[in-house]
């Protein structure tokens, strides 16, 4: 079959332009190895956000830009990302008042904020920071970025690619690339089946494998453009009440995060290490967890030990290579780098990137690639809302209250995951509300037969983790005879 563009990863750089090209009239097919938001991109912090510390390293671009999506992604997607205050203690031995006060200033100024509050200074000796920190912060400041729940978002950018055209298809490999008249034959596996397909174009958004996808087509060595780092998260209990999170700087120069995660636990992240792809699947090593739980140990008043771990996720960041030595320092912007190994036919690698800027990224590549198609319709995306994303004024709570009073009869728990899940989705899931839903067989922690179903019939589910641990975090909450169970109904189910 033809394509005007093969993508091949569907991480959040792939499905990002996946959306934007269908948007715009070309034929786009995007093959994934393994699931939408498989590795790194549901591996992240999970923040919208412009990136504080980079402002230490100059990046302003990158940061400006960022600051700018915040709310361009707030307004796309208010079910899954919504706004989240940050407090940041002062700590007198580590960067001086001054200079927080300078970069929280920038930060509020470069980025156009028009729905986020500002940064402010902040008691900390007082409710609710009292007895949560340790008594020797006294000051410290507030400011604003936003949560996403990263693999979702994925799943939405897809779903917009496919409701627009795009052919999207999760376990399904690229196994060799070759140049023909005009563009670019590829041959392709799922389920076990082979097929050939061509394309004008090629975009390689393979993550931290671009370079080996770009090893089945280039037959001369290239220098490596990537740099692999490793970013690894702790989730605990809860160990704090309320919505705000916080950034602790630490003694080595590096910050990290405690934020309130799925209800009931905090997460703590994130760590720099180098990786390479030689050293096998990505998983946190145990000096990572004690670098943590020692981290948030020096500014909460109840320290926290490896013990106090309930789960753990790691995921490789594939960073363009700027040499820099501090893996740390090493620039989050991405690099889109277009080469001709097929006359007139673009073959896109892209490098780096960042959940909050992926949008952004998105319509970057297809601005770079123009020339190559005819593009039915110009810039769309920044005023586009996602699936499930148009909720009246972006107001979840009015969306939520509304949701309540149609499905009363519902656990109210439930349906606010489920209005966050899904959005004004919810409908396709439990009807327009004059009856009661049918929500079957109930497997653990509000995963109803009715929602693993729709997911596998909607959103590509084809694995239980695929449910548990990416279309939702569902088996966070469940108890391991809970999670063996459903996967043992879904195995049974597509058996």
């Amino acid at each position: 079959m033809d394509y005007d563009l093969l993508i091949i990863g569907g991480g959040i750089n792939g499905t990002a332009i996946a959306r934007d090209a269908a948007g715009r009239g070309l034929s786009v097919l995007l093959c994934e190895r393994d699931d939408l938001a498989g590795h790194t991109s549901s591996a992240s912090t999970k923040l919208i956000h412009g990136g504080l510390r980079y402002l230490e390293y100059y990046e302003f671009n990158l940061v400006r830009h960022a600051l700018k999506e915040r709310e361009v992604m707030l307004r796309a997607a208010p079910h899954i990302i919504w706004p989240m205050r940050f407090v940041l203690p002062y700590d007198k031995g580590l960067r001086p008042a001054w200079m927080l006060r300078t970069g929280l200033f920038l930060y509020d100024h470069i980025g156009g904020r028009e729905m986020l509050p500002g940064s402010k200074s902040l008691k900390l000796d007082v409710a609710p920071h009292l007895g949560v920190l340790e008594s020797r912060f006294k000051t410290g400041f507030e400011y604003s970025d936003c949560w996403v729940e990263d693999a979702r978002l994925v799943v939405l950018y897809a779903l917009d690619a496919a409701n627009r055209g795009a052919d999207i298809r999760t376990r399904c490999e690229v196994l060799c690339l070759e140049t023909v008249e005009d563009g670019y034959q590829a041959q392709i596996k799922q389920n076990g089946t082979k097929e050939t397909v061509t394309a004008k174009g090629v975009v390689n958004a393979a993550g931290p494998w671009v370079d080996a996808v770009l090893g089945k087509i280039k037959t001369t060595d290239a220098e490596q453009s990537l740099r692999l780092v490793t970013g690894s998260h702790i989730i605990t209990k809860k160990l704090f009440e309320g919505d705000h999170a916080y950034l602790f700087q630490n003694a080595d120069n590096r910050v990290i995060f405690a934020i309130p995660y799925e209800r009931n636990f905090t997460l703590i992240g994130t760590t720099d290490k180098p990786y390479n792809l030689s050293d096998g699947p990505v998983k946190i090593s145990a000096e990572e967890i004690t670098y943590l739980c020692e981290a948030a140990s020096e500014y909460f008043e109840n320290d926290i030990s490896p013990d106090d771990v309930v789960w753990d996720y790691a995921g490789v960041r594939p960073l363009y290579d700027d040499k820099a030595e501090d893996a740390s320092a090493v620039t989050r912007d991405y690099v889109l780098n277009i080469e001709e190994f097929s006359k007139g036919a673009p073959f896109l690698s892209v490098y780096g990137g960042k959940i909050t800027t992926s949008r952004k990224l998105g319509e970057k590549a297809m601005n770079e690639l123009e020339k190559y198609f005819d593009y039915k319709t110009g810039h769309w995306t920044e005023s586009a809302l996602l699936p499930g994303g148009d909720l009246y004024d972006a107001d979840f709570e009015r969306f939520f209250t509304d949701m309540h009073k149609r499905y009363r009869a519902m656990n109210t728990e439930l349906l606010r995951r489920l209005c966050h899940a899904y959005g004004t989705r919810i409908t396709l899931l439990l009807g327009d509300g004059t009856k009661q839903p049918e929500l079957g067989q109930h497997f653990g922690a509000g995963l109803y037969e009715l929602e693993a179903n729709f997911l596998i019939t909607h959103e590509w589910a084809t694995s239980a983790d695929d449910i548990l641990w990416r279309r939702s975090k569902l088996g966070l909450h469940m108890s391991e005879g809970e999670r063996a169970a459903f996967t043992e109904w879904f195995d049974g189910r597509n058996s």
